[in-house]
């Protein structure tokens, strides 16, 4: 297993618009062959950020995501909306 954590803030003014976008996005992923699981999360305190949890059969699956039409078209949507880069992480699971 592959899992990715994407840790996305956006400008407050720009917390909803961002979270229909990315819930979006969650539905698309989760039909991907080789996806697993697909979490979006919203901090309570700090409702303009958002972490997905992702888990994929492997590491080419997670790369195939990253390839997609429609991750590409959320992350040239939400450029206006983000306050920083998203952070991603890739991780292996150890127990």
């Amino acid at each position: 297993m592959h899992y990715v954590l994407a840790r996305i803030t956006v400008k407050p003014e720009a917390a909803d618009a961002a979270r229909q976008l990315l819930t979006t996005l969650v539905a698309e992923s989760r039909q991907e062959a080789g996806c697993v699981s697909y979490e979006l999360y919203q901090q309570a305190a700090a409702p303009h950020v958002f972490q997905t949890v992702e888990q994929w059969q492997d590491e080419a699956a997670a790369n195939a995501h990253m390839a997609t039409p429609h991750l590409g078209a959320a992350v040239a949507a939400a450029g206006p909306l983000f306050a920083a880069p998203p952070e991603i992480l890739a991780y292996s699971k150890l127990a």
